[in-house]
């Protein structure tokens, strides 16, 4: 049985291990208390890594004060550690120094001069969530009895009481902790937002408080913003940010538009193609909505097998703050666009009387009139599902696009029409324009799943010659749509023929041509003749026999025949200029609506 003396002993155990919060103190104390109190001449405080293979020391209890370097780690093959826990139950080993079935003991103990070692297993855990247990090593060969035993494990189990209580406490204070942060967190992000700061600002310093790698989606400024890779094996943060102007940025703002409802904390997977590979990525998907109205998506990608619900509240933060901040972009960009069509209509329908009065209304939104310029027309064509959401998008990208490639370039929507002013009327400045063409082009592509005609008008300067230049480009987008001509078009692409086309009433230009060479065409097509053809090659030769007929590879015979035969059966006269142009000119109109689509 304990005697009293061991009692009292357990008293001052007691007292000595929960004298301390900390738990390398606690640890310190526990082997303190176990050598002196049961006179054992030192011993340790070991975790049990079975991932890595070894045995650690994290505390020790040494009055020898031995000048050599101690041995801190050992091999679980080599050490009765794992048995003592495998089997729950205390290993004795009585004599170090001659045991055959711990060498690693065996060498150290003869270093060392113990002599008896004993090995208890720790009902608890430590830091890391490693097993545990006390070792005690004594100078002489002793007898370990049931009473000792029991006293040790009831040491033991002190201990054991106080590092559950200790670890108890260092949670509940990093909690604390972790709540005062999350709430200046909360704090710092909504002044950032009430400071008027950006969505990158904003990102960035979500970014370090989630401790997450994070990718934002602004669906409002078409913007896509990240600072560090989901995985370091990826790529480095430079790369990972360049490719969000990129590919990968647009697979995120796909994924975000095509978002599906999902329960907070919830991870879905995401293949993204980076670098012409697929890489599948874990993720929660944030929906941000303002007025039951999306306007962007937050990833964040776990790298902690927790999610808390302190993490939970942050990005409650984060979300709300990120909303507020792209609804205030929407609400801006709004204001601005809405300010810059209105002047645009008035300057491009003439409707200013006062030409200095228009010019400082522009000169406030940061458009010099006065200064040389051409226009870049697009036409926004409706959205399938008929929302509009696909336009305003291409709007808000061609704005991005226009303001990188030249800061004096502004963007209204007109009718259905996206123009972009864009200042000088050089070849650097068409160059430039040509550029933004095609990537105007592209991000059409990519918007609407189609390619668009895309104009530009000759160069102008002065505000009386907008009016004309605005025309230009509505007349190259109407015949654009006629010819079903794409993509980057000026002036130059298009023959004197389709100009016309597009100045003159449709239907007069069909019975002009049904009138002149209808029933030519009538009969070629009833009869499979060539009658057409003959007299487009005649006019275009010069009405040269010989030479309409070499290029036709026809006898000149038979050409004459022809052409006797378009003078008898349709009453063709090619003697004077202005009846062999009336003939040219209807041949060519033809030719132009013949690639007209079908209404």
């Amino acid at each position: 049985m304990i005697d009293r003396s061991q009692f009292r002993s357990l008293r001052d155990v007691a007292s000595l291990i929960n004298s301390s919060g900390d738990l390398d103190t606690i640890f310190r104390h526990l082997v303190y208390a176990a050598c002196h109190h049961a006179h054992w001449s030192m011993g340790g405080v070991m975790s049990v890594d079975q991932r890595s293979g070894f045995v650690h020391v994290i505390a020790r209890h040494d009055p020898n004060l031995l000048e050599n370097a101690l041995e801190d780690r050992w091999t679980l093959t080599t050490s009765p550690a794992l048995i003592a826990l495998t089997r729950n139950a205390p290993v004795i080993i009585p004599d170090a120094q001659s045991s055959e079935e711990f060498p690693g003991y065996r060498q150290e103990a003869r270093e060392r001069g113990y002599r008896t070692v004993l090995v208890i297993p720790m009902d608890c855990k430590d830091q890391q969530g490693r097993a545990m247990v006390l070792s005690l090593q004594s100078m002489q060969v002793v007898d370990v009895t049931e009473n000792e035993l029991a006293f040790l494990e009831t040491i033991v189990h002190l201990g054991a009481i106080a590092i559950d209580k200790a670890k108890r406490l260092q949670a509940e204070q990093a909690f604390a902790e972790r709540l005062q942060s999350t709430l200046s967190a909360h704090s710092s992000l909504m002044q950032r937002v009430l400071s008027d700061g950006s969505v990158t600002s904003a990102t960035s310093v979500i970014g370090k408080l989630l401790l997450n790698p994070i990718v934002v989606v602004d669906l409002t400024a078409n913007l896509v913003v990240a600072e560090r890779p989901p995985r370091a094996d990826l790529c480095d943060d430079a790369a990972w940010q360049a490719a969000m102007h990129g590919n990968v940025g647009r697979q995120f703002t796909e994924a975000a538009r095509n978002i599906v409802s999902t329960r907070p904390g919830e991870i879905s997977d995401l293949t993204v193609t980076l670098g012409n590979k697929p890489v599948r990525l874990s993720a929660m998907i944030e929906p941000l909505i303002v007025d039951g109205n999306m306007v962007g998506a937050l990833f964040v990608f776990p790298r902690m097998e927790d999610f808390s619900d302190l993490d939970h509240l942050l990005l409650d933060s984060a979300k709300f703050a990120l909303s507020v901040q792209m609804m205030r972009s929407h609400i801006r960009f709004s204001s601005e666009s809405q300010g810059l069509s209105d002047l645009f209509a008035e300057i491009f329908e003439s409707r200013w009387r006062n030409a200095d009065d228009i010019t400082a209304r522009a000169r406030r939104l940061g458009i010099d009139l006065t200064e040389p310029a051409r226009l870049i027309a697009v036409e926004a064509a409706a959205d399938k599902d008929g929302s509009g959401l696909a336009s305003l998008e291409l709007h808000r990208s061609i704005a991005r696009i226009a303001k990188q490639q030249d800061p004096g370039a502004s963007v209204a929507a007109l009718d259905h029409v996206i123009v972009c002013r864009v200042p000088g009327d050089d070849s650097k400045s068409e160059e430039r324009c040509r550029a933004l063409m095609r990537k105007i082009i592209e991000e059409a592509r990519w918007i609407l799943d189609e390619t668009p005609a895309v104009v530009m008008s000759k160069p102008f300067r002065g505000v009386e010659t907008h009016a004309a230049a605005w025309e230009e480009c509505i007349r190259l987008i109407r015949l654009a749509r006629r010819l079903n001509r794409h993509g980057a078009l000026t002036s130059k692409d298009f023959g004197p023929f389709p100009v016309l086309l597009s100045a003159a009433d449709a239907q007069e230009i069909r019975a002009f041509i049904a009138s002149t060479i209808g029933p030519i065409l009538a009969h070629d097509q009833k009869h499979g003749t060539a009658y057409i053809e003959t007299l487009t090659q005649f006019l275009n030769h010069g009405c040269r026999n010989q030479a309409c007929a070499d290029a036709m590879g026809l006898h000149v015979t038979t050409l004459r025949y022809r052409l006797a035969r378009l003078h008898e059966l349709f009453g063709v006269e090619m003697d004077t200029p202005e009846r062999r142009f009336t003939l040219e000119l209807a041949i060519r109109l033809h030719a132009s609506l013949a690639d007209e689509p079908n209404d």
